[in-house]
């Protein structure tokens, strides 16, 4: 198995380097590293250069620069990996393991980084939506056999919940493989914005995507809150 590793960035000088030379491991074990820049306005493209297999330019968006990367990717499994997410020390494995028995598809149980007592118990209820729903969201790192991928036709090109839609897409050939082993993402936008506000804005924003509401009028709405 070769993973393919793609990391959609915007705008994440201060901290790029530090996560790619964490995935150094997983180069030199013989997996990729694919960086898809939206248009940064920084030196994250000049600082990901040295350190990744590939750097590539697309059009701003999550879904359009994980769908580039996706393309130009050699291995047979995708791990689609945010900026300011790491992995388990020999992810590789665990997604072998895992993906042994016909299972296409997983991700990781989560953990958030910071010094809130609420951010591990919302990591747990993270983790364990993901279970009783089969929905797995971008900070667990989802991985995807590439034909699995290709059959679902990619993250849909819309602005906002892409993850969940190829979720549910990918759902429908099998259930994701839950692994326990968590990945560590940011709890910057956590405790920048509150935790409980952030709770509250991120069920705001699914309700009204099951409702039906257009993720890219989301998108113009909350995306401010993002970041």
């Amino acid at each position: 198995m070769r993973l393919s590793i793609i990391i959609p960035v915007l705008d994440e000088a201060d901290g790029i380097e530090r996560h790619l030379v964490a995935l150094a491991p997983l180069r030199a074990r013989g997996h990729e590293v694919i960086v898809v820049d939206g248009g940064s306005n920084d030196a994250t493209v000049a600082l990901s250069r040295p350190l990744a297999d590939r750097v590539l330019c697309s059009l701003r968006g999550r879904a359009l620069q994980m769908n580039t990367g996706a393309a130009a990717a050699s291995g047979d499994v995708l791990l689609f990996l945010h900026a300011d997410t790491a992995l388990p020390e020999m992810a590789d494995e665990l997604i072998a393991q895992g993906l042994h028995d016909g299972q296409v598809w997983g991700r990781f149980d989560v953990r958030i980084a910071g010094r809130h007592p609420l951010l591990a118990i919302v990591a747990r209820m993270m983790s364990m939506r993901s279970r009783w729903t089969g929905i797995a969201t971008g900070d667990q790192a989802m991985f995807v056999r590439r034909e699995a991928f290709e059959r679902a036709g990619g993250f849909p090109k819309i602005a906002l919940m892409e993850d969940i839609a190829l979720s549910a897409a990918l759902r429908r050939t099998s259930p994701p493989i839950c692994l326990r082993h968590c990945v560590v993402t940011s709890g910057r936008r956590w405790e920048k914005h509150g935790v409980m506000a952030t709770i509250l804005h991120m069920w705001r924003i699914r309700l009204a995507y099951f409702f039906g509401a257009d993720p890219d009028r989301l998108a113009r709405t909350y995306r401010p809150h993002e970041s």
